[in-house]
């Protein structure tokens, strides 16, 4: 029989690689406004100029590394601001987010110390600034219509090799894949760019680019094949898949703004029950609620601590649909949902509120 594939996340460590049941490369992208590399590239249907993208754009690719209490590494980053504004992802930064240090390698080989602005664990972005102006910036594209086949590159630095060039299509779009988040528990990359450009560890917060050198997206995770023994390597087999610019724009806008970026919440703790563990025990498969926050959006709902959601807003609950929903819902959003309590079956909507 053939073997499952697997998936992997992409720490920013020295131990590059976790097996976590899902298997992701992370990354960035850059967004906003400033000095922006202007380009005028004709490529070829189907093709791209490699050369001249990677002339304009990798000047606003940078390296970031991380030292912290829980230990260090690097990851990929870039310039989206001429004022030194940097976009990259929460995990790559994670282990210096609360104490450490972060530096900035640009491609001219200068390294800054960079200051973390602010970071979403539950979309995998941060934003950071460095102490430098007049810097070259690329063009955040959230309105950019992307066309499966249509030829894109990725920046980055791969196993910390800066300034890494790979190209390829969009192989698909609209991908929802759960990964793990560097905090715990599990997010979901809500509406990825799947691409075969090469993309592995390092190049986590790398841009993807059209070839016309705008920002379309953030190289975020990649599937590996499993070896004879079932352990997941840790390389590119052309499945990537890319943080798309229309989310990385909402939450650079917030970062910048206030410093934290916006979600919805149900206000339950929960803990998921596979159906295995509910034909062992005699219960229902779903989302067991440990604990209500009272007077949150659950807890007004009539929820309790030993419910167990069975179906969120139609969908089976599990840990993944939930995390989707709280990716792709917004505040003051309805969500129906049905829940087991001491033998019977209910059903209650919860009004989403603004995490605190």
């Amino acid at each position: 029989m053939p073997k499952k594939s697997s998936w992997w996340l992409q720490r920013p460590s020295l131990n590059w690689l976790e097996l976590l049941g899902l298997t992701v490369a992370l990354a960035l992208i850059a967004a906003g406004l400033g000095a922006f590399a202007a380009l005028k590239l004709s490529p070829s249907p189907g093709s791209c100029d490699t050369t001249r993208v990677a002339t304009v754009a990798l000047p606003s690719v940078v390296t970031v590394f991380v030292t912290g209490a829980s230990g260090s590494g690097s990851g990929s980053g870039a310039i989206i601001r001429a004022d030194g504004v940097i976009l990259t992802n929460d995990h790559v930064i994670a282990a210096a987010a609360d104490s450490g240090s972060i530096e900035v390698l640009l491609n001219n080989g200068d390294t800054l110390t960079a200051h973390l602005v602010g970071t979403d664990p539950i979309t995998d972005l941060a934003v950071l600034k460095i102490d430098r102006n007049k810097l070259p910036a690329l063009l955040l594209a959230p309105r950019e219509q992307l066309i499966v086949g249509q030829p894109v590159v990725a920046l980055g630095a791969p196993l910390g090799l800066s300034g890494t060039v790979t190209s390829g299509i969009v192989s698909a779009l609209g991908r929802n894949v759960p990964v793990p988040k560097a905090s715990g528990g599990t997010t979901v990359l809500s509406g990825a760019i799947q691409t075969d450009a090469s993309i592995n560890p390092g190049n986590s917060g790398g841009p993807l680019v059209t070839c016309e050198g705008r920002l379309v997206g953030v190289n975020t995770a990649i599937s590996t094949v499993p070896n004879a023994n079932g352990d997941a390597g840790g390389g590119s087999v052309g499945i990537g898949f890319a943080v798309p610019a229309s989310t990385a724009q909402r939450i650079v806008d917030e970062l910048l703004a206030t410093g934290r970026a916006t979600h919805p919440w149900i206000g339950a703790q929960t803990s998921e029950i596979s159906q295995d563990t509910a034909d062992r025990f005699g219960t229902r498969a779903g989302l067991f609620v440990q604990d209500v926050t009272s007077g949150g959006p659950a807890a007004t709902a009539g929820l309790q601590a030993g419910d167990v959601i069975t179906a969120v807003n139609g969908q089976p609950a599990t840990a993944v649909s939930l995390a989707w929903l709280l990716v792709s819902a917004q505040v003051g959003d309805q969500i129906p949902v049905e829940y087991f309590r001491e033998g019977n079956s209910h059903q209650a909507t919860i009004t989403l509120l603004e995490q605190p």
